[in-house]
């Protein structure tokens, strides 16, 4: 009985932002990409969480100087349950500018304020990301369900490294 309960519970719904996906190709962070791995792992066994990802990761992915690497980033899709959200709707990127305008973000980081914007827009419980200085910093994330809280999304996300989610 209790098995059906459990099943019948909402997964988290979880963005992805580049960092992730890249962490479990690098070989200069071990520990990171252990995590990382770790947390896929988890993630598609257990099916705790709907993965998405979006045009602005695949953006990012592509460009990748390196080929190989590329293809492999790219393969992301077609090695785990990740779903495509849209970002085409002109509240992503008035409440990306906003960051920006706050000065949450910098202005040279657009694709970060976009993967904040995302989430929130679609009402994700997190994004995770091994970007510590723009996302997955609790001060940034303050500042950041303020401003959400300012522009009508009452939803908190949080924002965390790939290791939180799996402790």
């Amino acid at each position: 009985m209790q098995g059906n309960k459990l099943s019948q519970q909402r997964k988290w719904k979880a963005y992805l932002d580049t960092s992730v996906i890249n962490f479990l190709f690098t070989d200069d962070t071990p520990d990171k990409k252990s995590i990382t791995q770790e947390f896929f792992k988890v993630s598609a066994k257990q099916r705790e969480f709907e993965l998405f990802i979006s045009d602005v990761v695949l953006f990012e992915i592509n460009n990748t100087p390196d080929p190989q690497k590329r293809a492999k980033l790219l393969s992301i899709q077609q090695m785990y349950p990740i779903q495509m959200v849209s970002i085409d709707h002109m509240e992503i990127q008035v409440l990306a500018q906003t960051y920006i305008n706050e000065g949450i973000i910098p202005k040279r980081k657009v694709e970060d304020a976009q993967h904040i914007a995302i989430p929130t827009y679609h009402r994700m419980d997190f994004l995770i990301s091994w970007n510590l200085r723009h996302i997955a910093n609790p001060k940034k994330s303050r500042k950041i369900t303020e401003i959400n809280k300012k522009m009508k999304y009452k939803h908190t996300i949080r924002l965390c490294t790939p290791g939180e989610v799996i402790l």
